[in-house]
Formats: structure tokens, C-alpha cells, sequence
């Protein structure tokens, strides 16, 4: 059985449901993976949790039987990457679809881009 390559946390906001399970195995979340796939947590309900109201925040803590203690991590954990993508801390690999001739292209271009979409999200009314 192969192994399953953990989620790239530069793109966050595009994990699909089964890559916010991996990261959710990773920040020792675990057993909630499989309430978060039922209910369908992708990346992109992950960034808008940042501007979910009061209710909103119960109703998904309800939803997902969570313990505060447990959501606080979550969020924790949210505001790490971000912050690491802001600061360009998280490392750019080269994805497994292009060339190895233009990985030094793709990594330039990526690393260029990795602050405006990161800015733009997080300045999303």
C-alpha cells in the first residue's frame, strides 16, 4: 500500500475533503475525520470559518460534536498556515504534473504569486 503524500499547506484553500482529513491526522484531529468528510469541510469552508459569526461557530461545533478545546486547536493551527504562507515560510515544490525542466520557472512564478493570494483571501469582504 502506497502512502499518501500529506496535503500541501500553501494551498489550504483548495484541499479537497479527503486533504483536510490527512491535515486533520496530522495536527492530531483525527477522529474527526470522519464527521468532517460527511459534512463535506473542504478547504475552501476551512478559510471561510474565519468569518463565521457566533451561531455559525456553534452550529458547526454541534455539528461536528466537537470539543472547544479541539476547535481552538483547529483554529490554531488555520492561523499558522496562513501566517506561514504570508510570510513565505512554507516551501515550494514543483507539482507532479509539470516538467522537471520547468521547475525553476514554476517555483519563481509561484513564490511571486504566493502573497497576493493569500492577501486577497484574507481581504475578502
Amino acid at each position: 500500500m502506497s502512502k499518501v503524500r500529506p496535503p500541501e499547506p500553501l494551498d489550504f484553500f483548495i484541499w479537497t475533503v479527503e486533504d483536510v482529513g490527512l491535515w486533520l491526522e496530522q495536527i492530531n484531529l483525527g477522529s474527526y475525520r470522519q464527521v468532517f468528510r460527511e459534512n463535506g469541510v473542504n478547504g475552501e469552508y476551512l478559510e471561510g470559518m474565519s468569518m463565521f459569526t457566533t451561531e455559525q461557530i456553534l452550529r458547526f461545533i454541534r455539528r461536528c460534536h466537537m470539543k472547544w478545546g479541539d476547535f481552538i486547536t483547529l483554529c490554531k493551527e488555520l492561523r499558522r498556515i496562513k501566517v506561514a504562507c504570508l510570510k513565505g515560510d512554507q516551501k515550494v515544490r514543483r507539482p507532479w504534473w509539470a516538467p522537471p525542466c520547468l521547475s525553476v520557472v514554476f517555483v519563481k512564478a509561484a513564490k511571486r504569486n504566493r502573497h497576493a493570494r493569500v492577501v486577497s483571501l484574507k481581504l475578502e469582504p
